[in-house]
């Protein structure tokens, strides 16, 4: 923590986390706003559905990649610098995005999307860690989890108004837009949370060395995959909502929204919650009645989609309890993985990126198309990715203190 937290920001916490929540919600903001435009970009590019699928995927992996890096040399160059270079490359990106005229330009300049926009969320993380103590890192990490929470439900309501109003175009300068605002916002408000005595020097040999330490340490390995992997069973229901929604539960696409709306609504609860358990139980217990909600849920929603033809209120019923329980465990997850190497907070937030983000793009890439044309699969698939959760927490769990 920077001895000198007390005197860096002067307003209220919760104007801090709402700026580090729209830093986070950046990249997840640019997935959901451009996919009820899918189809119209496909027929004005001439490009088919496994190209547009590539336009995710190298978003993700560009998003993966880069995130190994931003954490790093934020704990060298500070916080700020990579905040601002990040978001205006993000803005530049946009740009290039909104001029495309081929499917290959726009895969190229979404993947560039993608390695500007985890710089907001990995630094994110770690300048929470930098401002408060543990107790209250918490509460804070979850009012950032609250905030970060709209991104999704709000998203494809503004993409599909402006695909529809405008054209998908304007969907891209949109982003433009908003980045270039938070990063003006950013330059203007945020100051530096790093104190010049926990800079650390750039040296490649020595930066590979710490990558290679935090991978071969299975400690910050499992808690990782723990706090990262389940997420992507609710993920799962998102990349697959179109087909999921639309030809499984026969929702028309003005009703997609209470899709987003429930699962929001879940994790924002849930955030809230852990922001009010912070410090009055212990970090094991939050985390086990996390997973606990999960499980239940999910074996509620095989047993169901097994058993007979799934309807829309329970099986959108079911994606916002899991998105509860993922919400009110991971800010505490995620503390513990910061916290194991104090002294690099920046590159251990970018190394738990890293698993999530390929996680995430192996599920847009490889899994949801294979799994989403059938209830039972998607629920067996996302169920298959809690028990990896489940499963290294377990392992970890006895030796967390």
């Amino acid at each position: 923590m920077n001895p000198d937290a007390h005197r860096l920001w002067r307003g209220p916490r919760w104007t801090l986390a709402m700026l580090l929540a729209c830093l986070g919600m950046l990249g997840p903001f640019s997935i959901d706003t451009y996919i009820p435009a899918f189809s119209g970009i496909a027929r004005s590019l001439g490009a088919t559905p496994v190209e547009m699928q590539q336009t995710l995927s190298a978003y993700l992996f560009g998003f993966a990649v880069l995130n190994l890096f931003h954490g790093a040399l934020s704990d060298a160059l500070g916080r700020r610098p990579v905040v601002l270079w990040g978001i205006g490359a993000f803005a530049l990106a946009s740009v290039g995005c909104a001029l495309s005229q081929t499917i290959g330009q726009l895969v190229f300049f979404r993947a560039l999307q993608g390695m500007s926009a985890g710089a907001g969320m990995v630094v994110s993380r770690a300048i929470i860690r930098d401002m408060f103590p543990p107790a209250d890192a918490q509460r804070v990490m979850s009012q950032v989890t609250i905030y970060f929470g709209i991104a999704p439900a709000v998203a494809p309501m503004v993409g599909g108004w402006l695909f529809v109003g405008v054209g998908w175009h304007a969907i891209f300068w949109f982003l433009a837009l908003i980045s270039a605002a938070l990063c003006w916002t950013v330059w203007r408000a945020l100051p530096e949370t790093l104190h010049a005595t926990q800079r650390q020097p750039v040296h490649v040999g020595a930066l590979l060395r710490g990558y290679w330490q935090m991978m071969r340490n299975p400690h910050f390995m499992m808690l990782a995959l723990a706090s990262g992997i389940p997420f992507n069973g609710m993920f799962l229901y998102v990349l697959s909502a179109p087909v999921w929604l639309g030809e499984i539960l026969k929702l028309q696409p003005t009703q997609f929204f209470w899709f987003f709306c429930m699962s929001v609504s879940g994790i924002m609860l849930g955030a809230w919650l852990s922001g009010r358990l912070a410090g009055r139980i212990k970090a094991k217990h939050q985390i086990r009645h996390g997973f606990v909600i999960m499980l239940g849920t999910s074996l509620v929603n095989v047993l169901m989609n097994l058993l007979g033809t799934p309807h829309p209120f329970w099986a959108l019923l079911t994606v916002s309890v899991f998105s509860f329980g993922w919400a009110l465990m991971v800010p505490v997850v995620t503390l513990l993985v910061l916290d194991l190497v104090p002294e690099r907070r920046g590159m251990a937030s970018s190394v738990q990126a890293f698993i999530g983000s390929m996680a995430n793009g192996l599920v847009a890439g490889v899994i949801a198309p294979l799994v989403m044309h059938s209830a039972a699969a998607l629920a067996l698939t996302s169920i298959g990715m809690l028990g990896i959760g489940i499963g290294a927490w377990l392992w970890v769990k006895p030796r967390v203190t």
